[in-house]
C-alpha cells in the first residue's frame, strides 16, 4: 500500500523539486500540493494524506499554523517540517506540536525519502544537524544560567506565577521578575510562555523547588 503524500511550500521550484524527488519512490503517491496556508487546509481535507511535508515559512505565515489546525481537527496525518532555519526555537515549537519529522532544506533527496519511509513506519526523524543544535542548546543552558535561574525556569515550566515562585524560594517578587528577565535574555526567548515551553522540552518540569 502506497503512502499518500502532500507537499506544502510557497516556492514553486522547491515544491516541484520535492514532488519530483518523492515521485521516484514507488511506495509513495503524491496526492496534492499547496503554496499557501489556505490552500493547505483545502488540500489536506480533500486528500486525507498519510504524511504532509510542510515548509516552516509560508510567505508571511507559518507552516506550524497548518499543523495546529490539523491537530485540533484530530487529523490522522503525520507532519514533516522542511525548513532552512536551524533555530532551536523553531525546532522547539515544532516539537511541542509533536511533528513526526524536522528536516533542513539542505538535505539530499535520498535523506528526505529515507525520513518519509521511517515516519511511514510510525517512527520519528529529526535532521542530525538539528539534534546537534539542540545538544548545544542544552550545554548553553547548563553553562549560562545560574542555579537560581534554572530553579526559576523549572518553576515557569510548571506554570507558577511570580508570586508563587517568590513564596517557594523565599525571595521578593521583584527578584523573581529580574530572574525571569535574565532567563529570557540568555535563552533569547520572547516571553514567559516560551520559557515555560522551553523548560518543558528540556525535562525541567519534573524538577522540584
Amino acid at each position: 500500500m502506497k503512502l499518500k503524500l502532500v507537499v506544502i511550500d510557497d516556492h514553486p521550484l522547491v515544491r516541484q523539486g520535492l514532488i519530483l524527488a518523492l515521485s521516484s519512490e514507488p511506495s509513495f503517491e503524491i496526492v496534492g500540493e499547496a503554496g499557501t496556508v489556505r490552500q493547505s487546509f483545502e488540500v489536506l481535507q480533500r486528500t486525507r494524506p498519510d504524511i504532509a511535508i510542510v515548509d516552516l515559512r509560508l510567505g508571511d505565515s507559518s507552516g506550524l499554523a497548518i499543523i495546529e489546525e490539523a491537530k485540533l481537527k484530530q487529523s490522522g496525518c503525520k507532519f514533516i517540517i522542511l525548513t532552512s532555519s536551524g533555530s532551536e526555537r523553531d525546532f522547539l515549537y515544532a516539537e511541542q506540536l509533536e511533528v513526526s519529522g524536522y528536516i533542513l532544506k539542505e538535505a539530499l533527496p535520498d535523506e528526505i525519502i529515507h525520513a518519509v519511509r521511517i515516519i511511514g513506519q510510525g517512527r520519528k526523524y529529526y535532521d542530525p544537524r538539528i539534534l546537534e543544535i539542540k545538544m548545544k542548546g542544552e550545554t548553553v543552558l547548563n553553562e549560562e544560567l545560574t542555579p537560581r535561574e534554572r530553579e526559576v525556569l523549572a518553576a515557569l515550566g510548571r506554570g507558577l506565577s511570580n508570586r508563587d515562585i517568590a513564596s517557594q524560594i523565599y525571595v521578593s517578587e521583584n527578584t523573581v521578575k529580574k530572574h525571569v528577565s535574565q532567563i529570557l535574555a540568555k535563552l533569547n526567548l520572547g516571553d514567559r510562555t516560551q520559557a515555560a515551553l522551553y523548560a518543558y522540552s528540556k525535562g525541567m518540569v519534573r524538577d522540584c523547588l
